[in-house]
């Protein structure tokens, strides 16, 4: 399953435009991709400066276009994306295949890299699906990170303290520089699963594989001791540096700011493959589909968390106002008037990055903030409904909290009916349907032109 499959299945859909005109990598393409966000998928052709490459972006960037890349309805995304991860199913290794059409040295500056806005760093990989083994082989973990170009064969890598920097930091006390396989150009699929956080010694490349129906391929890579997707459009081999380090940043993260500086460790790469006019798949940091595949395996864990401890959760929704990741709404079906609350805990607990939790009834749309605010104005009470946590655990993301340490305060509202009080106060209310009348309002609507615009 790879991402020109993908795209082929889009284009059939009408999901793809094809820009022919030439663009540059540095800000003119990301602008367009910016301007096309939640539409079609643009591909450009002309990329300025490297004949026989184009570019992809916004490939995940609606939530309805991940539920095709799985084959699933809206309402089977988070149980499919729960029960790949309990369900695992290793994926075959071969030993050809498309990626390897071309081997060449590294030239970093032969590949279409974008900066994306006046006050990065400089050109970012931000797409890429890096893997990599423990020094023993025991352990393999499959992770998204933004890479820096240095020059043309080095990168400075984000590793934020999890599963690949603990990796690192296995190989870097036996003084070893860890092995890297960096893959741009792979099926959602793939991208989905590398953007998820199972617990430590869960390979990401077995969720990605029952995603897609033990269809996955993987190719052992030539000079480093690492997998990649055989079907990807470009690997990078590597190794990160066990002591050498580079300032890295600022970039754009998911708040749409900037992140800050730090030093952190140098990429090698050692041996690049690809594939004959390889596609160069592009993500937009900070844009819709940066969160989107941030955020939908955290409301996948929230759901499943919040299930627990409540009758029924209805929806989840990590709203775009919050970045796609530091706010959470919550429907729930709820039988005691302390559901809400637990439903809260549960979803901090889940998703220890989340800072604001709005719980709402089963009959409040989670996707329509103005359904949601109607029920915090009707539902809500401060004093007993409002739940704080200070100096806990947060987000080094969110700026207003202390990024070095990423200590934050977190508030959690219960904007969940009481149960105390008639039902019917709560209500809204509703005019009977009328089917002349609905003719009549049809009719208006077409005069008038598109009812979206009133």
């Amino acid at each position: 399953m790879s991402l020109r499959e993908f795209l082929e299945e889009m284009e059939e859909r009408r999901e793809v435009i094809r820009i022919t005109e030439p663009l540059s990598t540095r800000f003119e393409i990301p602008l367009v991709m910016k301007s096309l966000e939640g539409g079609p998928i643009p591909i450009f052709e002309n990329v300025e400066g490297y004949e026989g490459v184009t570019i992809v972006g916004n490939v995940c960037g609606t939530r309805d276009r991940l539920c095709l890349a799985l084959n699933v309805s809206r309402e089977e995304l988070y149980n499919r994306l729960i029960d790949a991860s309990r369900n695992l199913k290793p994926p075959s290794v071969v030993s050809n295949s498309p990626v390897t059409e071309v081997i060449e040295e590294p030239d970093l500056r032969s590949i279409p890299i974008l900066t994306h806005y006046e006050g990065d760093a400089g050109a970012y990989i931000t797409s890429a699906v890096i893997s990599a083994k423990s020094p023993d082989g025991s352990v393999e973990n499959v992770s998204i990170h933004r890479l820096l170009v240095l020059d043309e064969r080095h990168l400075a890598i984000r590793l934020v303290p999890r599963h690949l920097y603990k990796l690192w930091s296995m190989a870097k006390g036996e003084g070893k520089d860890l092995d890297i396989a960096i893959a741009v150009g792979v099926h959602p699929a793939v991208s989905l699963a590398a953007a998820s956080s199972p617990p430590f010694g869960v390979n990401e490349f077995w969720i990605a594989n029952a995603l897609l129906d033990g269809k996955l391929r993987l190719i052992k890579c030539r000079k480093v001791d690492a997998y990649a997707p055989a079907d990807a459009e470009l690997v990078l081999e590597g190794r990160i540096s066990r002591d050498r380090e580079a300032t890295e940043g600022p970039l754009v993260d998911i708040t749409g700011t900037y992140d800050i500086k730090r030093s952190q460790p140098v990429v090698e790469v050692i041996n690049v493959m690809h594939r004959k006019g390889y596609i160069y798949q592009a993500l937009l940091p900070g844009g819709a589909e940066h969160r989107l595949l941030m955020g939908l395996p955290r409301e996948a864990a929230i759901y499943e968390a919040v299930s627990r401890v409540v009758p029924k959760v209805r929806a989840v929704n990590l709203s775009i106002g919050g970045c796609g990741w530091l706010h959470a709404i919550i429907s729930i079906e709820k039988q005691t008037d302390g559901d809400a609350k637990n439903a809260i805990l549960s979803a901090f607990s889940a998703h220890p990055s989340l800072k604001h939790v709005v719980v709402v009834d089963a009959d409040v749309d989670v996707f329509n903030l103005d359904d949601v605010e109607w029920a915090i104005a009707t539902r809500f009470q401060a004093d007993e409904d409002l739940v704080i946590l200070r100096n806990v655990r947060g987000s080094s993301l969110d700026p207003s909290a202390d990024q070095e340490r990423a200590i934050t305060s977190k508030m959690g509202i219960d904007a969940t009916r009481p149960l105390s009080k008639p039902r019917e106060g709560f209500e809204r209310a509703e005019i009977p349907r009328s089917g002349r009348a609905e003719d009549i309002i049809d009719k208006l609507m077409e005069s008038l032109g598109d009812p979206d615009s009133f």
